[in-house]
């Protein structure tokens, strides 16, 4: 952490709905006239679309697992790197994965693959990370430690199940069996390296389902934001002017001394609230530290 080259990190597993609080943040960025440079974690995954397949495989043959959530098919160290570089000096290097035929063809490159590392533009305000791996911490790595904005976007894990469902189903096109495939294949991983993350945030936006979802491989829909509420955790509560909170977010209540609770349909404005002075306090620290 520096204040001359402040870090922002969202880190959540896929399907939990880390491109809610991005679309949050960069309505506060566009507001605010701050320039982010912007770092997708798939960008760190080790291998591409073709090359994952092929290593799944390859891991199976010899009785292992492996998932995007994991350190062996990602870039850890190089993730590491980056944000300890760009909290020294402001600079690093990153890429892009194309996930799709849009992204891609503007660039002539086939879906699922990555362009060049390239240089990132060192005239920028701050650092915006959003990805599986923003505060992952193991025994040879620690990247929470470069973070000066930790923040968690975790489900309850049967809804989040359910988000993932319906957008590998509706948008890639993977049928309900690959899907449970890969949940179950994911699970070891999720425990050990996506889970601790969320005892290092400085703040949680947990999603909890007001309906059931006690089945979540047979679930119909998601259930909506109104069928829905959002628990905030602030790691620092004594910081936090809770009574300003209850009084710009209606219908927010606590439950307890460090949580507040929001109606679903109101996470985007709340996330707002919540985020645009921390933010502020980042930039106002890079002033006075240039």
């Amino acid at each position: 952490m520096t204040d001359k080259h402040p870090i922002i990190a969202i880190t959540g597993s896929s399907g939990a709905g880390t491109s809610t609080v991005k679309t949050a943040m960069q309505h506060i960025f566009h507001r605010e006239a701050i320039n982010a440079t912007v770092i997708e974690g798939d960008s760190f995954h080790r291998y591409d679309r073709a090359g994952m397949r092929i290593a799944i495989a390859e891991a199976a043959t010899e009785g292992k697992t492996l998932s995007h959530f994991g350190p062996d098919a990602n870039l850890f160290a190089e993730l590491e790197a980056l944000f300890k570089e760009y909290g020294e000096k402001g600079t690093g290097k990153t890429r892009l994965y194309l996930h799709n035929e849009v992204e891609a063809s503007s660039l002539h490159q086939e879906p699922g693959t990555f362009t060049p590392w390239d240089s990132i533009d060192p005239k920028n305000d701050l650092l915006f990370y959003e990805g599986l791996h923003g505060g992952v911490v193991t025994d040879d790595i620690n990247i929470a430690q470069y973070v000066d904005l930790l923040i968690g976007v975790v489900p309850v894990v049967n809804l989040e199940w359910i988000q993932k469902i319906h957008r590998d189903s509706n948008e890639r096109g993977y049928s309900a069996e690959a899907i449970v495939q890969t949940i179950l294949r994911r699970m070891p991983d999720y425990v050990r390296y996506i889970t601790p993350q969320f005892s290092k945030t400085d703040i949680n936006f947990q999603r909890v389902a007001l309906v059931d979802t006690s089945n979540p491989f047979i679930a119909r829909d998601i259930p909506s934001p109104d069928e829905s509420v959002i628990i905030v955790r602030f790691r620092e509560p004594e910081k936090v002017d809770f009574p300003y909170l209850l009084q710009m977010i209606k219908n927010s209540y606590m439950t307890r001394r460090n949580n507040i609770v929001i109606p679903g349909a109101r996470m985007g404005l709340a996330m707002e609230i919540i985020l645009t002075p921390l933010i502020h306090k980042l930039v106002q620290r890079k002033l006075l530290a240039s």
